[in-house]
C-alpha cells in the first residue's frame, strides 16, 4: 500500500490570490531574498549569466543564456516558493549547498526526521541537526521549511522514535510499537518546547517550520480519515501552522482529506509531495493532475526524485564507470533498485538518445521536463556534492523554457511506448 503523509504551512511572502498558478520571476523577490555579493554587487545580477566558481573567484561564462529563477503559489495559500526545493541529506558540504541554494534564489527546503537517506538508523535525524545550525545564520521570513515527521513503524519491528530519547540513535532508544496518537502528542510537546538539551539545533526547525508532514507508513491506519482525530490533530497544530499538505498520496486520499476539513470547518490541503519524474509520470497524471487542477481542488505539486534516485543522470548506463560504482544505487544495495534491475534503464538510455539529439544532457531534459509540468509547483533535488547540485541549478535555469516541442515531442514517443517503466 502506498503511504501517506499530512503536512502543516506557514506562509512567507503573500501573493495576489486571484490567480492561484501566477509564475513570478525573481526579480520581484529580488529585496526579499537575494543577499549581497562580494563587492556590493547583489547576487541577483551575478545570476544573468551562467556562473562558474574556480576557487574564490566568480567566472562568467556566455555559452548559453541564463532565466531567472521563478516562484509559483502554493496551491491556494499565499505561500510563494522558488520551482526548487533543496532536499539536504548529507553532512558533506550540507551547509555549503545550503548557503549557495540561498544565493541562488532557492527559498524553500525539505527535511525529515528519518533523514538523510537512505534510511538508517545510526544516521536518523541528522539532516535536521545540519539545517538547524544553518539556519540559525539566516533570515528566517526568507526561507520556507518542509519539516516531515513520521509516524508508524518505520524500521521493522520497532522503530526508535527520537520524540522520547536522546537525539542520537542507540539501540537501547527503541519503542515497540509507539502508538500513533502518543507519537503526535510527543510531537506536539516538541514543537511546544522548542529548543531543549537534547534538540538545541534540531529543535530550532520545528517550531520555525512551514511544512510538517505526518508519515504514515500504513495505509490502512483507519484512524487517518476519522473526522474527529483529524479535527483534533488539525486543531493542535494551527497553534504553530496554517496550512495542511499531504504526501504520497492517491487521488482517493487526497479527497478524503479534502472531504473531512470541510467536514470539520479546518483550512484544506494546499499541497502534495509525490513521486514524479520522466520515468514515474502514470500515478500522477492519469487522475491526480485533475484533482489538484486549480479549478478544482488547487493543490501544488512538490515533485520529488525529478532524476529518479539519480538514474536519469545516465550514470548508471555504464555500469562500469566510477559515477555509477560511487552512486547511491550500487552504494546502497536494495536503494530505489526499481530504476536499477528493471525496464527503467532502456527506457532512461531512450531518453538519453533524446537529450543528445537535441544538444542537451539527459540532467537538462529531464529536470526541465518536471520543471514545465503546469501541475508541478516545484521540484525537490538533492545532490551529494556541490558540482551536482550546481548542475541541477543551472538545468532549471539554462535550459530553454518551456522545452520546444520537437523535443517534448521525441519524449512522449518514448513515453507513450515505455509508460512507467520503473515497476516496483
Amino acid at each position: 500500500m502506498a503511504s501517506s503523509s499530512c503536512s502543516f504551512a506557514v506562509p512567507t511572502f503573500s501573493c495576489d490570490s486571484r490567480s492561484s498558478t501566477r509564475v513570478l520571476p525573481h526579480r520581484h523577490f529580488t529585496r526579499l531574498i537575494a543577499p549581497q555579493a562580494e563587492g556590493g554587487r547583489s547576487a541577483a545580477l551575478r545570476w544573468k549569466r551562467k556562473v562558474k566558481r574556480n576557487g574564490s573567484f566568480v567566472v562568467f561564462s556566455k555559452s548559453r543564456q541564463e532565466n531567472a529563477l521563478q516562484y509559483k503559489k502554493l496551491g491556494d495559500s499565499d505561500l510563494v516558493i522558488s520551482e526548487i526545493t533543496l532536499g539536504t541529506n548529507t553532512e558533506k558540504e550540507a551547509h555549503e549547498q545550503l548557503s549557495y541554494s540561498f544565493e541562488r534564489g532557492i527559498n524553500a527546503l525539505d527535511t525529515a526526521e528519518v533523514y538523510p537517506i537512505p534510511l538508517k538508523k545510526e544516521t536518523q535525524g541528522r539532516t535536521d541537526l545540519y539545517i538547524g545550525r544553518w539556519l540559525k545564520s539566516q533570515s528566517r521570513d526568507k526561507i520556507t521549511l518542509t519539516y516531515s515527521k513520521y509516524t508508524g513503524k518505520l524500521f521493522r519491528p520497532d522503530r526508535y522514535v527520537p520524540l522520547f530519547g536522546e537525539y542520537f540513535y542507540t539501540t537501547s532508544n527503541w519503542r515497540s510499537s509507539v502508538p500513533v496518537a502518543e507519537q503526535l502528542r510527543g510531537f506536539q510537546e516538541l514543537i511546544d518546547q522548542g529548543k531543549n538539551q537534547h534538540f538545541q539545533d534540531t529543535g530550532y526547525c520545528a517550531p520555525n517550520a512551514n511544512l510538517i508532514d505526518f508519515h504514515f507508513k500504513e495505509k490502512d491506519e483507519h484512524i487517518l480519515f476519522d473526522p474527529a482525530y483529524f479535527s483534533q490533530t488539525t486543531e493542535n497544530k494551527m497553534r504553530q501552522v496554517r496550512y495542511i499538505g499531504v504526501s504520497n498520496e492517491t487521488s482517493y486520499g487526497v479527497m478524503e482529506f479534502v472531504h473531512a476539513a470541510k467536514v470539520e470547518g479546518l483550512p484544506k490541503i494546499v499541497s502534495i509531495q509525490n513521486n514524479y519524474s520522466m520515468l514515474v509520470r502514470c500515478k500522477f497524471e492519469l487522475d491526480l493532475a485533475e484533482v489538484c487542477h486549480p479549478n478544482n481542488c488547487n493543490i501544488g505539486l512538490l515533485a520529488y526524485s525529478p532524476l529518479a534516485g539519480g538514474a536519469l543522470s545516465g550514470k548508471y548506463l555504464d555500469i562500469h564507470s566510477e559515477a555509477a560504482k560511487r552512486g547511491r544505487l550500487n552504494l546502497f544495495p536494495g536503494y530505489m533498485e526499481r530504476y536499477n534491475k528493471s525496464m527503467a534503464k532502456d527506457v532512461t538510455a531512450k531518453y538519453a538518445d533524446v537529450a543528445k539529439k537535441h544538444g542537451m544532457s539527459l540532467v537538462e531534459l529531464a529536470l526541465a521536463f518536471t520543471r514545465d509540468r503546469p501541475f508541478v509547483t516545484s521540484s525537490i533535488i538533492g545532490a551529494t556534492t556541490m558540482d551536482q547540485l550546481k548542475e541541477d541549478i543551472d538545468a532549471f535555469l539554462t535550459t530553454e523554457r518551456p522545452l520546444p516541442p520537437e523535443v517534448m515531442s521525441d519524449v512522449e514517443y518514448v513515453f507513450k511506448r515505455n509508460k512507467d517503466p520503473a515497476i516496483d
